[in-house]
């Protein structure tokens, strides 16, 4: 069972070219019927992207990124993880003594409380943090 970082979801959007690896990895978790996540940290994430997009002035790529966040929305549906008052006392312990990268400690709060495997590309924001890590695009098991 695997939690999605925002980077791995983005890099869907790439369709064809998508890294091959994160590719081959997302292949065999469909076929293999894995369970595989998406926090409401990450809707926020990529919500504030479409909206930057759109306050930039670019209508037609908002649009886009905006039909692509409700494909996203209705794939995950039945597989969108909220932040509760239980990931929230992990996440408060996770920020001390390192308080960085708060977004990427409420994915690991939510990984350690559900007990899934976090997949990203960023390693090092979830230093110290305890929880399984795949990195896809380093093709590394930590």
């Amino acid at each position: 069972m695997y939690l999605l970082d925002t980077n791995v979801i983005s890099e869907l959007r790439k369709q064809n070219k998508t890294n091959s690896v994160q590719r081959h990895f997302m292949q065999n978790a469909v076929e293999q019927s894995a369970h595989l996540y998406i926090s409401v940290v990450t809707l926020g994430e990529l919500r504030r992207g479409v909206e930057l997009i759109r306050h930039r002035g670019d209508r037609p790529q908002a649009d886009r990124l905006e039909a692509w966040l409700q494909t996203i929305l209705d794939d995950y549906a039945d597989h969108i993880l909220d932040f509760t008052t239980t990931e929230a006392q992990v996440w408060g312990h996770l920020r001390v003594p390192h308080p960085q990268n708060a977004l990427d400690k409420q994915l690991a709060a939510t990984a350690l409380v559900c007990g899934l495997t976090l997949v990203t590309r960023n390693i090092s924001d979830f230093a110290a943090t305890g929880v399984l890590l795949i990195n896809l695009f380093e093709t590394v098991n930590q």
